[in-house]
């Protein structure tokens, strides 16, 4: 299937505005995501823009490419305008069609589903003499998506949430009026043989994880002390069972802790390659990206504020979203503070951004995404790491604001240095550089 893809305007014309807001720019913004889902998720689809960055192109110019491709489906994507008295969504065909037509019945199916996710009035099903519309040799529809000139439209144009989740509607209704075939995921290899080990402290001092594990052995519960070399440092874990299954270590784990015993955690050994880092020993290889965080969010932020006073809070976002995805946030906090210097923003990405992760960021030319608050910046940041730590399907209590979601390989870096020239290019040491920072956030000198 060809789908041309047409955001409206662009260049020395800026369509509707209003709110502060071109109406170009979001037309832009909404197709390119349109793409990435469809590219990214279903077999069988080429998509071919009309434009991809600001120019000016006419609309013969459109519709001309459109028709010598070949396309089998056109699609214009556009923001509407009405003294700021109008709201709401419509979407049109060509006014000599008729109800049961080829393109009206895609775009029944195209309308239903937009309406699922854009949050905006149904205004209902339109036809009209637009060129593009008259002169495409394909079916084609144009969508109006809201009143840049209405302030709850607008609001929710400023929302790079509302604006994957309109690309996301429009995606889906061209999947499912075209049967496009959702591609296979090839799932993470499960391990044939895991063991899950409860850790009871680590300590670089052997007396404190002998007291440790005689405490513990007091209370009725077996314990032993273990050594292991990190970096070359030896550390003494305090070990307090070890089990083939992951609830009944999560069950020790909750006996260890009921002891008033909080630094424990659970380690995965076997062939497996997403062990559980221990919290206190930063290690080059092994960390994985899933996993709890042990960082609370006042050390978080203590920690960076030995470093930059002047730093923003973000500890809670960090500790909140690591929890709901199941992901490191204490080690995504130190990724953080690697790509912003300590959240100083000297490089290419600026404060405004509120883009702690340098998603999409490729040098001084492009800054990368931009994200309207700092808990946005950080829920992006998360579902990024998700993309690459996980194929499971992303949790949807939270609206997906990663713009660059759908362009990860899911699942194909499940460890922080996998990251290695993946999310940082050549970045060879890119893992490595966020573990070291991470370890020298558990000097109590730091805070």
């Amino acid at each position: 299937m060809k789908l041309y893809l047409d955001p409206g305007h662009g260049g020395s014309d800026p369509g509707a505005q209003g709110n502060g807001l071109n109406e170009k720019d979001i037309t832009l913004d909404i197709a390119l995501k349109i793409r990435t889902i469809l590219i990214n998720n279903y077999e069988n689809i080429e998509v071919k823009m009309s434009r991809t960055t600001d120019i000016t192109k006419s609309l013969s110019q459109r519709t001309n490419e459109a028709n010598s491709w070949g396309a089998n489906f056109y699609m214009a994507i556009h923001i509407n305008a009405f003294n700021g008295t109008a709201q709401g969504y419509e979407d049109y065909i060509y006014s000599n069609l008729s109800d049961s037509s080829t393109t009206a019945r895609y775009r029944e199916i195209i309308h239903a589903e937009v309406m699922k996710l854009n949050q905006l009035i149904d205004r209902g099903k339109k036809k009209a003499n637009f060129h593009v519309l008259r002169e495409s040799a394909m079916p084609a529809i144009l969508s109006e998506n809201g009143f840049i000139d209405h302030a709850h439209d607008a609001a929710l144009m400023k929302q790079s949430s509302w604006r994957q989740n309109v690309a996301q509607g429009h995606a889906n209704g061209i999947a499912k009026a075209f049967n496009l075939k959702p591609k296979s995921v090839s799932p993470v290899p499960v391990p044939s043989e895991t063991i899950y080990k409860v850790i009871a402290g680590s300590f670089k001092q052997r007396n404190n994880a002998d007291n440790r594990a005689a405490f513990i052995e007091s209370k009725g519960i077996e314990a032993f002390v273990m050594t292991t070399t990190i970096s070359g440092e030896i550390w003494y874990r305090v070990q307090a069972g070890a089990f083939s299954n992951r609830a009944n270590a999560e069950a020790r784990q909750e006996e260890i802790q009921n002891l008033g015993i909080t630094d424990t955690f659970i380690i995965t050994e076997g062939t497996s390659p997403t062990t559980t880092p221990t919290p206190s020993e930063p290690t080059p290889t092994g960390y994985s990206i899933l996993g709890q965080t042990f960082l609370s969010p006042e050390h978080m932020n203590l920690y960076v504020k030995t470093v930059n006073p002047h730093a923003i809070e973000l500890g809670d976002f960090y500790l909140t979203f690591g929890e709901y995805y199941g992901i490191r946030g204490d080690i995504a906090f130190a990724q953080a503070l690697h790509e912003t210097n300590y959240f100083r923003f000297t490089g290419t990405v600026k404060p405004a951004q509120n883009n702690y992760a340098g998603i999409g960021t490729t040098g001084p030319d492009n800054p990368g995404a931009s994200f309207a608050t700092p808990e946005e910046g950080v829920l992006a940041h998360l579902q990024h790491l998700f993309a690459y730590a996980s194929t499971k399907v992303l949790p949807d209590e939270y609206p997906l604001v990663d713009p660059r979601f759908y362009l990860v390989k899911r699942g194909s870096a499940p460890t922080w240095t996998a990251l290695n020239g993946i999310w940082a290019v050549p970045g060879t040491t890119y893992g490595q550089s966020i573990l070291s920072l991470y370890g020298k956030m558990h000097s109590p000198n730091k805070i």
